[in-house]
């Protein structure tokens, strides 16, 4: 038998306890304490893991308030192997954004809920400054994208130090490759950056990821394979820019970057002088993932001017270069500064082309069999771009095509539009690829607001647009 002791004016008494009585306050004390660890009363935890696998994405946010528990379970890897093996994967547009004294800052669209969510701010860094290792100097930066002048740029390369050297920090260039987010390179002034850093959506929280092998501004990013490609670009060496034909590839599972064979630049090096090739800079204008290969349109540069050389396709089970088709290649869409903006949605190639008006523009679709460019659709309701260094963005989500803009009341706006199933409506169409606005132009003009609508829009501002990509966890 057990007793309990108790104090009343100041007299000890013992009240007898029976053994039954006793083992009962265990068990109920033992229950209580089991009950309060799962993450739902009266639920296994197993239960309430499939509850929140089947939760909307963008109430996690919220739901790691309620107790650590909850909080450790939503940012745990099993819950979104779950999430996977139910079918409830969701792909969210995440939009770059730069500001006032060139800060970044992103933001991410759920398509579903139509709701925003801003992410939190890239950390700042040091780097030690290539051409003072001598006085061991260290800068802070903010990362900033690439919608920085390309002009600035351009100057660079001529030995126009002065407007180079006032610049602040630009030219990284993003990616998303395994479920992450990347943001890669750039320069301050005198140092071409080699860093990489990451955003896990799934923690909410920016990392340093392995540096790539050599500092890098301006570069193209790809994604084959699950492995992100990164091309060309710019590196500065005595006070000019040089540009690069290397080539590298991340593996974000070993976190290893790996050479692949640098871009020949085949139309550059057959300049008829050689006071002409050290005129004409040839650079890396755009990049695709296309039917297994990446695509690079390509340009020769002469400041103020530019002309398209076509471009080159790289074959990764061949590990190789070949040329890319002429048609491809004289036909892609260009915006401001010669840069060429493309995105692959359903296995079909589609580019924005800006000049049609100053309040409008063209989606041209490539049809791989005739290596052409064709019009699937028109008008696309875009505001007067022209004084703007990225006017819009392409993107691939849930496997439909998506214009990111701005508005005149400087909202980002999201347009989204079914092209396929648009073009799918004409019935002597025989192919999505099949010229069906020309062949319909009035049922065309018609719908062709219907084909449009309006996703999403955010207030930012005055900033400007820099970069999107999307994720799917």
């Amino acid at each position: 038998m057990g007793s309990v002791l108790s104090l009343n004016n100041s007299r000890i008494e013992h009240h007898e306890v029976s053994q039954s009585d006793f083992c009962k306050r265990q068990r109920l004390s033992s229950d209580f304490c089991e009950e309060n660890s799962r993450l739902i009363p009266s639920l296994p935890d197993e239960i309430s893991l499939q509850i929140l696998a089947r939760l909307p994405r963008i109430n996690y946010l919220k739901l790691k308030l309620v107790s650590q528990a909850w909080k450790a379970t939503i940012l745990s890897s099993e819950l979104f192997k779950l999430r996977k093996e139910l079918g409830k994967t969701e792909e969210w547009l995440y939009i770059l954004t730069k500001v006032q004294n060139d800060k970044l800052l992103w933001y991410a669209l759920d398509p579903l809920s139509r709701r925003w969510q801003r992410l939190p701010r890239m950390p700042n860094f040091a780097f030690e400054d290539e051409s003072r290792k001598g006085l061991n100097a260290l800068r802070m930066w903010n990362m900033v994208g690439s919608s920085i002048k390309i002009a600035d740029v351009i100057r660079g390369w001529l030995g126009r130090k002065d407007a180079f050297d006032r610049m602040r920090l630009c030219g990284c260039a993003i990616g998303a490759v395994d479920g992450c987010l990347y943001v890669l390179g750039g320069f301050s002034r005198a140092s071409t950056m080699k860093c990489v850093w990451r955003y896990d959506p799934i923690l909410n929280v920016w990392s340093e990821a392995t540096p790539m092998s050599i500092g890098r501004a301006y570069c193209k990013t790809g994604i084959l394979n699950n492995k992100l490609y990164v091309v060309g670009g710019v590196s500065r060496s005595q006070g000019r820019l040089t540009p690069l034909q290397s080539a590298e590839v991340f593996d974000p599972i070993t976190g290893v970057w790996s050479q692949i064979p640098s871009m020949p630049f085949t139309k550059a090096q057959v300049l008829p002088t050689a006071s002409l090739a050290d005129l004409l800079k040839p650079i890396a204008t755009g990049i695709t993932s296309y039917r297994g290969r990446l695509f690079v349109p390509q340009s020769l540069y002469c400041w103020p001017f530019f002309v398209d050389v076509g471009g080159e396709v790289y074959d990764p089970e061949m590990n190789s270069w070949v040329e890319m088709p002429i048609g491809m290649g004289e036909g892609w869409p260009a915006r401001q500064a010669g840069t060429k903006l493309s995105v692959t949605v359903d296995g079909e190639l589609y580019a924005l082309d800006p000049a049609s008006s100053l309040d409008s523009a063209i989606i041209k679709v490539y049809d791989y069999q005739d290596d052409a460019w064709k019009v699937v659709a028109g008008d696309v309701p875009i505001r007067n771009f022209t004084a703007s260094e990225s006017p819009y963005l392409l993107a691939s989500l849930r496997r439909k095509l998506h214009v990111v803009t701005k508005d005149a009341n400087h909202n980002i706006t999201v347009l989204e539009a079914d092209i396929l199933n648009h073009l799918a409506s004409f019935p002597s169409a025989s192919s999505p690829l099949d010229d069906a606005i020309h062949e319909h132009a009035e049922a065309a003009a018609e719908s062709e607001t219907d084909l449009w609508k309006v996703l999403g829009t955010c207030s930012v501002g005055s900033a400007e647009l820099v970069s999107c990509q999307t994720l799917c966890i």
